[in-house]
């Protein structure tokens, strides 16, 4: 009876470390597999000669509701939105230096609008980080962009090869 109760116990627990287990994800992985042959097919072109690039954001594109509610990890660059001369609380995290800013921004399922309430040190977001959070395919917009994902972050890391 004991052995029975110890090995429900540790499947129980087994289960548990399942479910909050965290996924390691690509840029390419949040798009729906019938999206990505589209998205390769309209990526921005940059224009290093001087002429005038069009900065309009292209909003085509579908996300994965399949992801609503996992935990993910996912590489990517810092668009500061929110926070303080120390820490940002709220940001895009895109998957190219210059998205949004520099460049047209990427389509809306490539940009994920991330909350932090933590806050991540300014000095760790100037190069590519991990972001670890609570991901769910929600649209929100502002002056910069449309988005198609928002983040609950758990924590920030400075990417490292």
């Amino acid at each position: 009876m004991k052995t029975s109760f110890s090995f429900a116990a540790l499947l129980w627990l087994c289960s548990f470390a399942a479910a909050a287990a965290v996924q390691t994800m690509t840029w390419e992985e949040l798009l729906p597999e019938e999206e990505r042959l589209k998205q390769q097919q309209a990526a921005p072109v940059v224009s290093h000669d001087g002429a005038p690039v069009n900065m309009e954001q292209n909003l085509v594109g579908e996300t994965r509701k399949d992801l609503n509610g996992k935990k993910v990890r996912l590489p990517g660059f810092v668009v500061p939105l929110e926070g303080d001369e120390t820490k940002i609380t709220e940001f895009f995290l895109v998957p190219y230096f210059g998205a949004c800013i520099h460049v047209p921004p990427p389509p809306p399922n490539q940009i994920i609008y991330v909350k932090y309430p933590e806050g991540a040190p300014i000095d760790d977001l100037w190069g590519a980080i991990w972001i670890e959070g609570t991901i769910k395919a929600e649209s929100m917009s502002n002056d910069l962009a449309t988005v198609g994902y928002t983040m609950e972050g758990l924590s920030v890391e400075v990417y490292e090869d």
